[in-house]
């Protein structure tokens, strides 16, 4: 008898280029409600950016510390808080269209970028005008993930640049899920299994 080769979907098709939704009962507190974009999803591990998360540091405050002239007209906007690992990187979440020297396609809308290059753009106000400025990221370890979501941690949905870019950060989690018909409100916080 040969061994079975069936996989959960998971490990066969890429969540890249997906949002996250935490679910009501999500039990760890840095990712209460969160919606994490996924930007790389393998056998390897996982890596997004949660991207309804602002932190108390502005984008001029970035410039600044570059020794950058804010010229972006953006400057009071809040740097998001895209996850608890490194969050001394910055990392840059744009429509698609404008390349810098890391910019990686993640989905047909949406690249993300991790270069020095951009932010000088962006000071400059030549920047993409979709942006979403991180500080971190949200990484999981193989299989992890998927162990997450197979214990009703999170729900996945299809990423729009509308949510992403458009979006006020604090409608971001409940808008994400009505735009597919899912209302969180009605979900139960507590999780269990049949």
């Amino acid at each position: 008898m040969q061994p079975s080769n069936i996989d959960s979907d998971l490990t066969h098709s890429s969540l890249r280029g997906q949002l996250l939704l935490a679910m009501p009962g999500m039990e760890d507190p840095r990712f209460h409600k969160a919606v994490t974009f996924v930007c790389e999803h393998s056998a390897e591990g996982t890596m997004g950016i949660v991207i309804n998360a602002p932190s108390k540091v502005l984008w001029r405050e970035v410039f600044s510390q570059l020794s950058l002239e804010d010229n972006s007209l953006r400057g009071d906007e809040p740097v998001i808080m895209g996850g608890p690992v490194a969050q001394e990187q910055g990392f840059v979440l744009h429509g698609r269209g404008m390349k810098f020297a890391s910019t990686v396609e993640v989905s047909d809308d949406i690249s993300l970028t991790a270069s020095k290059d951009i932010i000088e753009s962006l000071a400059a106000g030549r920047g993409p005008d979709d942006v979403l400025l991180a500080l971190g990221y949200a990484g999981w370890g193989p299989g992890q993930l998927e162990s997450e979501i197979a214990e009703n941690a999170w729900l996945t949905l299809p990423a729009e640049p509308e949510i992403l870019f458009a979006t006020p950060w604090e409608k971001r989690w409940q808008l994400a899920a009505a735009r597919h018909g899912i209302d969180l409100s009605g979900i139960s916080s507590q999780s269990g299994h049949a």
